[in-house]
């Protein structure tokens, strides 16, 4: 009897929410354990890394990685696993674009120590202490991850065969992308396993969109009690819709909130930050310039708005972990 696909499930600086949602799968995470073998998984089953290491390469018939890279160790693990995966998918909106740990980018490292090692409200340090890489105590060397000053997408540092994402990925995509690999149905190599369309195109406020959209004063969602039947823009709410791959089953509309972008850009655009602006832009309805700025300059947290979860994959952000 062959051996079953070994499968390894990891993630690298993530929240937990990806892992949460493969055991959403329920019953049929069953019937994928049945199927294949799992080799890796820390958040639900004791192995270790060096048992990973130890198999020959491309001995995995896939690796699933959720979150960004941070730290080296993140790194070393994204590396070992690329080796010995004949197919890595990278699996969230961490993965795939850097997520909202991302956003860190637009501030430096030495900002973030000094935040949270000495001048949060609530930190008492009166050494002024902040992690050490290597630290000497009793003639015992400790180390710690190096942290890098960026924060990546997985495909900045190691080679992608395939992208879901999603803040988390819900779990029919998952599934689906799952028994793709196991019966090989898979699409082009650097395929995202989600559907094609915007998801404007199936949200169910659509129904009463205008066919012209005009915002004339922008508001927080807090700020409003807004209709569920009307588009979040037509309330002066920012929402990313037009600007976001469908797939999510429109999971924060139907709560009455506004889409924040999770499963990222629509196919063929680089960067839908920019895309979302320049659609936003022909919808300011303003009387003059001078009124027009001001209302520009209104807009609510532009960068952590637009690119909540993709800063590391933007323009704005974009680097390469050579």
């Amino acid at each position: 009897m062959p051996d079953k696909p070994k499968i390894a499930i990891c993630w690298l600086g993530a929240c937990g929410g990806c892992d949460e949602a493969v055991v959403d799968l329920n019953a049929a995470l069953l019937d994928v354990a049945d199927a294949v073998s799992i080799v890796l998984w820390p958040v639900a089953l004791d192995y270790k890394y060096d048992s990973v290491a130890a198999l020959p390469d491309k001995s995995l018939a896939l690796a699933i990685i959720s979150g960004h890279v941070r730290f080296s160790e993140h790194r070393e693990i994204a590396h070992m696993l690329r080796k010995k995966a004949k197919l890595v998918l990278a699996y969230g909106a961490c993965a795939c674009f850097g997520g909202t740990p991302g956003l860190a980018n637009m501030v430096s490292k030495k900002a973030i120590y000094d935040w949270v090692f000495h001048k949060a409200p609530t930190v008492v340090n009166p050494k002024g202490n902040i992690p050490q890489e290597k630290t000497e105590i009793d003639g015992e060397t400790i180390t710690l991850p190096e942290m890098y000053e960026h924060v990546y997408a997985l495909n900045q540092v190691i080679d992608v065969d395939y992208y879901l994402p999603g803040c988390p990925p819900p779990d029919n995509l998952t599934l689906n992308a799952v028994n793709a690999v196991l019966t090989g149905d898979l699409p082009p190599k650097g395929s995202t396993l989600a559907p094609r369309r915007a998801l404007c195109d199936t949200c169910p406020r659509a129904k009463k969109k205008p066919e012209r959209l005009e915002i004339g004063e922008f508001k927080r969602v807090h700020e409003k009690e807004t209709d569920s039947d009307y588009c979040f823009l037509e309330e002066g709410i920012l929402c990313l819709g037009a600007a976001t791959r469908g797939g999510c089953g429109e999971s924060c509309i139907r709560i009455n909130m506004p889409c924040r972008g999770c499963f990222g850009p629509v196919p063929g655009v680089d960067d839908g930050g920019t895309r979302f602006l320049s659609a936003l832009a022909s919808m300011l309805n303003s009387a003059d310039g001078p009124s027009l700025q001001k209302l520009a300059a209104s807009v609510p947290d532009p960068a952590g708005t637009i690119y909540r979860f993709t800063q590391p994959s933007s323009i704005l952000g974009r680097k390469k972990l050579d």
